[in-house]
């Protein structure tokens, strides 16, 4: 394997390492639900997108050939990472998880009541996005 190749997919597991220890650190050490959602949803899935790219680079280098399965997971992970602190998030205003201090929970917290899930935005909440 060439020496700039090898550089590059060290380079890309060592920013893969780095963001999934941000974003385990991140989930341990926030404060509140909301904010730990955070550190999952964007750090980690953007340090295993990074570690997943290196091993495309390594495999296709290997078999000669652009390996497909690195690609679907990490289009699976993509798209599932935002879909799931989504929902998560959704769920914890809808059980009024706390927030943290400071924060405009109570806003949140109202609109969550007065919305059920798969309901159409209420007239006001339509007119306070606009």
């Amino acid at each position: 394997m060439a020496e700039w190749i090898e550089i590059l997919v060290s380079a890309l597991l060592i920013i893969g390492g780095i963001f999934v220890l941000i974003g385990s650190i991140g989930l341990v050490k926030l404060p509140d639900f909301f904010t730990r959602l955070h550190a999952p949803t964007k750090a980690t899935t953007l340090g295993i997108g990074s570690v997943l790219l290196a091993s495309m680079v390594v495999h296709t280098l290997h078999e000669g050939s652009v390996s497909i399965h690195e690609l679907v997971i990490s289009l699976f992970l993509f798209i599932t990472a935002p879909i799931s602190a989504h929902m998560l998030a959704k769920a914890a205003l809808h059980r009024q998880v706390e927030h943290l201090q400071g924060s405009d929970a109570r806003d949140h917290r109202e609109r969550a009541e007065r919305q059920l899930p798969g309901d159409a935005p209420l007239e006001n909440d339509a007119e306070a996005s606009n």
